[in-house]
């Protein structure tokens, strides 16, 4: 255990950040598995297959597909947490995207009853690739710090809400081939030159904020976006982040620190395998902390909201 650490920390490599960063944290990471037709792969943060010519691959026509994480990738991990005697949270991919939390949870809960007197947690962040990452990047500071592990799940569970991210697609085909909209729709935006923008709600999953015609406006909304929501937070590390198109990152990257109203500490980072075998190359996203997202509720969600706190009184 690192000095002043009263808990440990396990990840999933859905966090996509860099791998010698991540080396660095001294944390457990869980690693997902993506299929190519050479086989399965284990998302290892680009150690065995690079960034690049996983992408170069899915250019020439390969389109990977996804699974949870091996349920013996989650028991090893549980089990020497456990052993260790040293309480561990585990901050996974958000559930809304992948069966891998509600596993976990489980399995955990499970395991926990041979070990009576270990402390377990597994969090769901609610969040997709770097956003995820964007809370782990902190999440070690407040470990390192001396939190323990109740008080880091709590601290997690309130912070995730303030994780702000915005993305952009160079087309509409990889949401086609996930069937989030029909071939039609994505037959139209192409001949439009229809550039969706991203983001992702309260409870993990992508939805539409806007469009924009032609790629310089849809980067150009990312930073307007960036730019109205950046200062609601005093924590000022941002992500640039991007699928193997590193022009266009370094030059967002620069942007963005033009835009900031305050000095940032910024790292441009690569969209993983995982969360890549769903986008595609081509993504730009940009990664922040920001206001409270629960304040931005739609009328219909805030309507829901209020209709499921009246049916627990």
């Amino acid at each position: 255990m690192l000095r002043n650490r009263k808990c440990n920390l396990i990840i999933d490599s859905c966090c996509d950040l860099p791998a010698d960063l991540v080396a660095s944290y001294k944390v457990s990471l869980i690693r997902f598995t993506y299929v190519m037709s050479d086989g399965d792969h284990l998302d290892d943060l680009g150690a065995s297959m690079s960034h690049h010519e996983f992408y170069e691959r899915m250019r020439k026509g390969e389109e990977p597909t996804t699974t949870q994480v091996p349920i013996g990738e989650l028991t090893e991990k549980f089990e020497e947490a456990l052993k260790s005697g040293i309480p561990t949270v585990y901050l996974a991919f958000t559930a809304a995207l992948s069966g891998t939390y509600d596993t976990a949870a489980v399995l955990a809960e499970n395991m926990l009853k041979d070990y009576p007197d270990g402390e377990l947690y597994v969090v769901d962040t609610k969040l997709p690739s770097a956003a995820e990452g964007l809370l782990v990047m902190e999440a070690v500071k407040h470990v390192n710090a001396g939190l323990t592990a109740k008080e880091l799940v709590k601290w997690a569970e309130e912070a995730r809400y303030y994780v702000n991210g915005f993305f952009t697609l160079p087309d509409l085909e990889s949401l086609r081939r996930g069937g989030r909209i029909p071939d039609m729709a994505a037959v139209a935006g192409a001949k439009l030159d229809i550039k969706p923008i991203l983001t992702y709600d309260n409870d993990g999953r992508l939805i539409f904020k806007s469009v924009a015609r032609g790629r310089k406006k849809a980067i150009k909304q990312l930073l307007q976006l960036y730019s109205e929501r950046q200062g609601g937070n005093s924590l000022n590390t941002v992500l640039v982040c991007a699928a193997d198109t590193p022009k266009e990152q370094a030059a967002l990257a620069e942007s963005v620190i033009k835009e900031s109203a305050s000095p940032i500490t910024l790292w441009q980072t690569q969209i993983g395998t995982v969360v890549g075998s769903h986008v595609g190359p081509g993504m730009l996203a940009i990664v922040f902390w920001g206001p409270d997202r629960r304040e931005n509720l739609s009328l219909t969600d805030r309507i829901a909201q209020r209709v499921s706190s009246n049916s627990d009184d």
